[in-house]
């Protein structure tokens, strides 16, 4: 089953943010990276597929299926969304954000299976020792790291994660980004990660699209999308693309 978008128009007041955008469909197991500056309608986009905005033209496809026919909790099911800030009762525990996450939608009675798969989660996502904190207690870091490990418990079709890494250090980003690419595959999935990193990019997308002023500007692997002369035309900035020692791909950006 893959991911597709057609035609999608979507503004604020006058303000277009979406402006014909589409992209072609999306593989499963595969994770692909969206790439673009500021105000480039990134976040817009990924709220329009979860559901959360309806756009004014254009549909999104999983598979044949229209998701614009779903009902908000079928839409749920199947498209699981983590927002670029995160957003929780701040009375609540790490391990109760977590509980809830995975009980979304199927109930709330809670087993002894739920309670070894959030500690579980906890423990892979290497905030075990958070379980009891209170959300008011974590960092910027943190919170983000309880974001990802929400949006993993929770099985769907299709993932977005909206700059996961933003507030993380560099080991944190790898390891984050190292789960959700591991995670995508192993599941099937489809996954979609917003980042500026285009380094982090590279390294684990297998796909790219590039988005400028609400439009899809190139669309493929990194090896080909990085070498496009719209990436520099993009980020205004003049780029190199070398080869590590790894065979990975290696962006240098300066400025003129």
């Amino acid at each position: 089953m893959t991911l597709s978008a057609q035609g999608l128009r979507f503004a604020y007041d006058q303000r277009m943010i979406l402006n014909d955008t589409g992209f072609e469909a999306l593989q499963p197991g595969q994770l692909t990276a969206l790439i673009g500056p500021n105000a480039s309608g990134k976040s817009t986009l990924f709220r329009v597929i979860a559901g959360l905005l309806k756009p004014t033209a254009g549909a999104v496809h999983l598979g044949d299926l229209d998701l614009a026919t779903l009902s908000t909790r079928a839409r749920l099911k199947r498209v699981c969304f983590m927002p670029q800030f995160f957003a929780a009762n701040a009375s609540l525990t790490v391990f109760d954000v977590v509980m809830m996450a995975r009980k979304n939608l199927a109930g709330w009675k809670v087993s002894a299976a739920d309670m070894d798969a959030v500690g579980e989660a906890l423990h892979s996502a290497g905030i075990g020792h958070l379980s009891e904190a209170y959300i008011s207690e974590l960092s910027g870091g943190q919170a983000q790291m309880v974001s990802v490990a929400q949006a993993l418990i929770r099985q769907a079709d299709v993932y977005l994660f909206d700059e996961p890494t933003s507030a993380l250090d560099l080991h944190h980003q790898l390891d984050v980004l190292s789960r959700i690419s591991e995670t995508i595959r192993a599941r099937g999935a489809i996954g979609i990660v917003a980042l500026h990193d285009l380094n982090l990019a590279a390294r684990f997308a297998d796909h790219l699209i590039l988005l400028r002023q609400g439009q899809v500007l190139a669309q493929g692997s990194p090896q080909e999308v990085l070498h496009r002369p719209e990436i520099a035309a993009t980020y205004g900035v003049d780029i190199h693309i070398t080869k590590g020692p790894k065979e990975d791909l290696v962006v240098h950006a300066y400025t003129s």
